[in-house]
């Protein structure tokens, strides 16, 4: 953008960008083993492949691919809906099988796109060769520990570095929503709709910013605040998280019979801390992995961002089972067991290198640990379980290469349906109304009393995914409503 500023000034003639990209669709399924593909196939879809420019500042120079699944309408049909499953770095191919199930009626009243972002996925690959899903980590219970996980941060940002450097420049958000545009071009359609979540609120509120008047219906699920975006987005969502943890042991402990965690919730918040407190002396053994200060809490945050009976059960399962470790080896259940090898083997290095990359790409942050250190400190107080993780020092502290162009501000005109949980632990609600300060022709849809990041299809509130449809079918936004 910059290169295009200066030769504009200069007078010299602005890059322009082919006319006509082409998508070149097929079959989904890659080889026996790819069950996605196959579902995809059997549903109707077909999948293709998009050439874009690697740098929008030289758009005949290098390209790269991105992937693409399309699931035709098969009703009265209204356009093309693109989709986004937050991340940032998720796939999401197949997207349009789960969105067709929960839009219904709507559903089959649009070609769904599934979109690999760039460098995610089936699209051009970024791999740090990772040994281990490389962030968040957290910081730990003292300072040798911190020093400890800083290094590990570091060395993910050199790895980066050395196996994905000439990427680095151009993975950040505003390329992907160049890359969105693109997809408009080539299926053909003066606007777009667009659903996304989490990292996929602030993708889509990015491209309505990029793109004014590209857009037809747009639904921002489980809303980030564009100001707050960056490696540090957790930073604020520590309270939040804490006290969904209380909650979660006022659950358990209505089932002791069950989980056998403690009989009221200071018993089961004790179970809790003697985990923490093991894991940062001794440490935990789970099967075949090693369990510590730095990767337990994470263990311990990453599955309450969901209040669902089924999912408070995996959690108290999870927990139940860390208990254990704390009195010598155990083995992990499958879902215990999944979570860790996803987090301390090389399986996820593909999807945490394309996570981290974006963050790093669209934001700078400090690089003094420093600042990082004295903020856990300051809030391991009101914080005990979770500061050490929200707070912790990110690879993009040692970023080998700065951000190529500064955030978006983002201040529209353009229209979208803002869907928020008001305890979301991971967006926290103080997003979702931020964000409707930004685009002030927004509605917010809210979901009271409801500790659950991403809602539409996935809650079960009849009264939200009702709402969200009739907005999809009619294009009327409702006003500001709560269910």
């Amino acid at each position: 953008m910059k290169l295009l500023l200066v030769l504009a000034l200069l007078g010299a003639p602005v890059p322009t960008l082919p006319e006509d990209p082409r998508i070149e669709w097929h079959h989904c399924q890659l080889n026996a083993a790819d069950a996605e593909g196959a579902a995809l196939d059997e549903a109707g879809a077909e999948c293709g492949e998009l050439k874009v420019p690697l740098d929008y500042g030289r758009p005949n120079g290098p390209q790269i691919t991105i992937a693409l699944s399309r699931l035709p309408a098969t009703g009265d049909r209204i356009g093309t809906m693109v989709l986004n499953d937050g991340g940032p770095g998720g796939p999401g191919l197949g997207m349009p099988l789960r969105l067709r199930t929960a839009m219904k009626a709507a559903g089959t009243r649009y070609d769904l796109i599934g979109m690999d972002p760039r460098f995610v996925g089936r699209s051009t690959p970024i791999d740090c060769k990772l040994p281990f899903a490389g962030w968040p980590w957290a910081a730990g219970a003292d300072r040798s520990s911190f020093a400890r996980v800083d290094r590990q941060v570091a060395d993910v940002a050199a790895r980066c570095g050395a196996h994905a450097g000439g990427y680095l420049p151009y993975v950040n958000t505003r390329n992907t929503a160049r890359d969105i545009d693109r997809v408009r071009i080539a299926v053909g359609e003066q606007k777009i709709s667009y659903l996304g979540y989490s990292y996929g609120t602030y993708l889509g509120s990015v491209y309505l910013q990029m793109f004014p008047g590209r857009t037809d219906r747009v639904v921002l699920d489980g809303p980030m605040d564009p100001e707050r975006y960056s490696a540090r987005l957790l930073r604020t969502v520590g309270p939040a998280n804490e006290a969904a943890l209380r909650a979660w042991t006022s659950w358990a402990a209505a089932r002791d019979a069950t989980y056998h965690l403690g009989s009221t919730p200071a018993r089961v918040m004790a179970s809790v801390d003697r985990i923490l407190r093991i894991a940062a002396t001794k440490g935990l053994r789970v099967g075949t992995y090693q369990l510590d200060d730095g990767s337990v809490p994470l263990v311990l945050f990453g599955p309450l961002a969901d209040d669902r009976d089924a999912a408070r059960a995996t959690y108290a399962g999870i927990v139940r089972t860390l208990l254990d470790a704390t009195s010598g080896p155990v083995e992990p259940g499958p879902d215990l067991g999944g979570f860790l090898e996803g987090l301390l083997t090389p399986a996820s290095s593909q999807l945490a290198s394309a996570q981290i990359a974006i963050l790093c790409g669209d934001r700078a942050v400090p690089r003094d640990r420093q600042v990082y250190w004295r903020d856990i400190q300051t809030h391991r107080r009101a914080e005990p379980h979770f500061a050490s993780l929200t707070r912790m020092i990110s690879p993009c502290a040692y970023w080998p290469v700065q951000p190529q162009e500064p955030p978006t501000w983002i201040a529209t005109s353009e229209r979208a349906l803002i869907v928020a949980a008001d305890g979301d632990p991971r967006s926290i609600y103080a997003y979702a109304t931020a964000l409707q300060k930004h685009l002030p022709n927004a509605r917010m849809l809210t979901l009271k009393n409801a500790r659950k990041h991403g809602i539409f299809g996935e809650y079960g509130s009849d009264c939200v995914d009702n709402t969200v449809i009739s907005y999809l079918i009619t294009d009327r936004l409702p006003a500001d409503k709560t269910c």
